[in-house]
């Protein structure tokens, strides 16, 4: 007897609640795809991936630090089960079902009452594909489809994504300040080819959903003042699979180089005889700014900016920025890092002869739809960034071009 095929749907989320029970790297996956489309997602779980415990911390998802209880499908649109215990995950169907909800489960295509196509996004076009049970021949599918799809959009020969057949090396890729939109088209084509994709939390995880099913995805996020992946022990991650002949993608937000620590992981795989290639990424230094209408540089303002690490204050002895010659150059100052240190960097400033009337602007979860712009003079940012509760991530900066957007539709 043939199976009856399953229905396709597209499901407007924005603002209803989506439930998902699971905290590892499979409700990751899920989570990205659901928060990209708007969803109000509500996580169950005990315990967490450090990426999805920042997302709940940043406010972006409702986490319950708990087991699952069959009221919490209660008020759910839709219902993910994403356990790795297949006891749970046939109760979370079992609950949902009862109340007419549909629920997908992540170990048992067949256990479900919906599935999760292997889905992948360019520009105005979603292209999602349902293979059967069959995830592997779904994803390339997928890749064709979404070949055909892009160059209609471009007006360019198709060409499916394909997997190198070459494993054992590791690449670098930045993914940009999180929108999925800023990663470049090569950062897109090597995860294609990915079997592992070492992740952190600022990188655009939305992407994550659009990944072959087979392949490991592994959370080594560095949570401030939370929960802390040693860099020794993502060099060591990385070092591993590609010996074992994986083709590994390290994937982060910004660009490698800038704060990255790229270039540690190149070394290390250097070192260990492993090829390396660096994908190049938007560097929120300038791209968060810009998304929130400011210029780092303008004609007759600035004509120039110096980018900072504001995760050690001035006067500490690690510190190696000149902040009196900063406060003296006349350039516009972009600091990464520097939510916690800001009342020290400002009284800094203004000691050395900055006048306390210079702009401030702080750009919270830039590229994000959870971007938040806050704006103050020097004089007063310390106040503004306690006040508007400004957290991490966030760029912050400091100069005449953080007022030069100010009346424009559309810019700050």
């Amino acid at each position: 007897m043939n199976e009856v095929p399953a229905f396709p749907l597209g499901l407007r989320l924005e603002g209803r609640r989506v439930l998902v029970v699971g905290g590892g790297h499979v409700a990751l996956r899920r989570v990205a795809g659901l928060l990209e489309s708007g969803a109000d997602v509500h996580l169950v779980a005990p315990q967490v991936e450090a990426a999805l415990f920042d997302l709940a911390e940043r406010g972006r998802l409702h986490w319950d630090e708990r087991t699952f209880a069959e009221q919490d499908v209660d008020q759910a649109w839709l219902v993910f089960a994403c356990t790795d215990d297949p006891q749970v995950n046939a109760a979370v169907v079992a609950a949902a079902t009862r109340r007419r909800i549909w629920c997908s489960r992540a170990d048992d295509a067949l256990g479900a009452t919906a599935w999760t196509p292997a889905t992948a996004r360019t520009g105005p076009a979603t292209v999602s594909v349902m293979s059967g049970r069959d995830p592997l021949r779904s994803v390339a599918l997928r890749d064709a489809a979404l070949a055909a799809v892009e160059a209609e959009l471009h007006g360019r020969r198709a060409e499916p994504r394909r997997r190198r057949p070459n494993g054992g090396r590791v690449v670098l890729v930045g993914g940009g300040p999180g929108d999925p939109g800023l990663l470049t088209r090569r950062g897109y084509e090597r995860l294609a080819e990915a079997d592992v994709v070492l992740v952190d939390r600022l990188a655009p995880l939305a992407v994550l959903e659009g990944l072959r099913e087979d392949v490991e995805v592994v959370d080594v996020s560095k949570v401030p003042r939370g929960r802390f992946t040693p860099q020794e022990a993502i060099n060591d991650l990385l070092v591993r699979h590609a010996l074992a002949g994986r083709t590994v993608v390290r994937l982060k937000g910004g660009d490698p180089f800038v704060f990255g620590r790229g270039m540690e992981e190149a070394l290390a795989c250097a070192d260990a005889g492993v090829p390396v290639e660096v994908v190049p990424g938007v560097t929120s230094a300038v791209a968060v700014p810009e998304l929130a209408g400011v210029p780092v540089t303008h004609r007759g303002v600035s004509q120039g900016f110096s980018v900072v690490s504001g995760h050690l204050p001035p006067g500490h002895p690690d510190s190696s920025v000149d902040w009196t010659a900063l406060a003296r150059s006349g350039l516009t100052i972009v600091c990464l890092m520097a939510v916690h240190t800001m009342a020290d960097i400002a009284a800094s400033l203004l000691a050395d002869g900055m006048d306390p009337a210079t702009p401030v602007v702080a750009v919270q979860d830039g590229g994000l739809p959870s971007q938040r712009v806050s704006r103050s003079p020097l004089s007063a940012a310390a106040d503004m960034m306690a006040r508007e509760r400004v957290s991490a991530p966030a760029v912050v900066v400091i100069g005449a071009v953080a007022a030069v957007s100010r009346g424009v539709p559309g810019l700050g």
